[in-house]
């Protein structure tokens, strides 16, 4: 099964039909558990393909539903953040932080200073600043040597739909 769907989004991908290979159709798969299983099993004892096929087509026009509502959410969400963070951290950096939150929603806070691009005392004193602020929420405090980790809620509520 798994193996199965993960080689049709790669067929898909091979054909031009999808840009990247990253469409996966397994929670729609798992939110229709039964008929799935039911599906599955007449193809074996009846030969049912068109039943299959028709199911995986549906299957397939779901989730694209679902991936365009959430990249649109993902989207807006950017926008709004934008102005959040200029108004938040009012630092020329605002855009690379942002940009770096939105590839990274979890992260800990040595890899934000590396990657980020922004000057190592100015990315620590933004990471605060966007906790202090609620956009940050802190998984795991500083300690030691070990940096702190941080959740970007706002984008991790909307991937978990």
């Amino acid at each position: 099964g798994r193996i199965g769907r993960m080689l049709i989004t790669l067929m898909l991908w091979k054909l031009g039909v999808l840009h990247q290979p990253n469409f996966f159709v397994s929670g729609y798969f798992e939110a229709h558990k039964d008929e799935y299983i039911e599906r599955m099993r007449a193809v074996s004892a009846t030969g049912d393909w068109t039943g299959w096929v028709a199911f995986f087509l549906e299957a397939m026009h779901a989730q694209a539903t679902v991936n365009i509502e959430t990249a649109d959410a993902i989207f807006r969400l950017h926008g709004e953040m934008r102005e959040r963070f200029r108004e938040v951290l009012n630092s020329q950096f605002h855009d690379q932080a942002l940009d770096f939150v939105f590839a990274s929603p979890i992260f800990r806070n040595d890899r934000f200073v590396d990657r980020s691009g922004i000057p190592a005392s100015s990315a620590r004193a933004l990471s605060r600043r966007l906790v202090d602020a609620g956009l940050l929420r802190t998984i795991e405090p500083a300690s030691g040597r070990r940096a702190a980790m941080y959740a970007f809620d706002p984008l991790l509520d909307l991937l978990k739909v």
